[in-house]
């Protein structure tokens, strides 16, 4: 009689709930024998699962409150395979071409995870990947270049959807909330302007008003109203944005 195969063990590490249920999910369907035996939403809580469960596999995402991910990979380091979950694949791509760990981008690609999944399989019999250079590596890239941010959670009536930023045209404040509109819908986040303005690139988004933040892609043209005040055309939208006078000089070659 052949030995029955052991059913491997893992932890979900990542703190946006969405991903966390979406990786989850995938992971269901595409590798139905894993037991996904714990998830944690922070850094502290994901080294106290760690600790409690042993598992084989570690899906950790590198930016996390508490403890980032690569302070938890630290303690992880030759206990169980590591997959990084990251927005980020301008210094992930790079550091991640040694092949020892894996990686998946957010939002999660089922063809990309798929592939993961192949490749854990293959190595789960064999000893966890030492760490130590990729986690060197990783902290010198992410301490030497600004990261922006890459996608958002916004909620549409009950449900919350994953918007790229690309996707979005414009950033608008409203009372407490932030409106976030695309081509087709419209959503709210609970961030200030002021905030977002921070975390996005600044080639990619201009802020126009106090309370407007435009993908400078998505402009269409600009235009003035009756009283001979800028407003900014957005593609595939009806509306204008007003331009506060301070950013007029944004268009000085439109």
């Amino acid at each position: 009689m052949g030995t029955v195969a052991r059913t491997l063990k893992a932890v979900i590490a990542e703190d946006e709930p969405v991903l966390r249920v979406e990786l989850r999910d995938s992971l269901a369907k595409l590798w139905p024998e894993l037991d996904v035996c714990a998830e944690a939403e922070d850094g502290i809580a994901a080294l106290r699962e760690i600790a409690a469960h042993a598992p084989d596999i570690l899906f950790l995402d590198i930016q996390m409150p508490g403890l980032s991910g690569l302070e938890v990979a630290k303690h992880a380091n030759g206990k169980c395979h590591v997959v990084f979950v990251t927005a980020y694949d301008n210094y992930a791509l790079s550091a991640f071409e040694q092949g020892a760990v894996d990686y998946v981008m957010k939002p999660f690609s089922a063809a990309r995870l798929a592939t993961t999944i192949e490749r854990l399989k293959a190595k789960a019999a064999s000893a966890p990947a030492n760490l130590d250079g990729l986690i060197r590596a990783l902290a010198d890239a992410a301490g030497t270049r600004k990261e922006y941010m890459r996608w958002i959670t916004a909620s549409q009536g009950s449900e919350l959807r994953l918007i790229t930023v690309e996707e979005v045209l414009y950033f608008q404040a409203d009372n407490k909330y932030t409106l976030v509109v695309t081509a087709d819908k419209e959503s709210l986040i609970r961030r200030p302007i002021k905030e977002l303005i921070d975390e996005l690139d600044p080639q990619a988004f201009w802020q126009i008003h106090r309370s407007t933040l435009v993908n400078v892609n998505a402009i269409a043209g600009v235009t003035r109203d009756m009283g001979g005040r800028m407003r900014v055309r957005v593609k595939g939208r009806k509306e204008t944005l007003a331009v506060s006078e301070p950013y007029y000089g944004l268009f000085k070659q439109m």
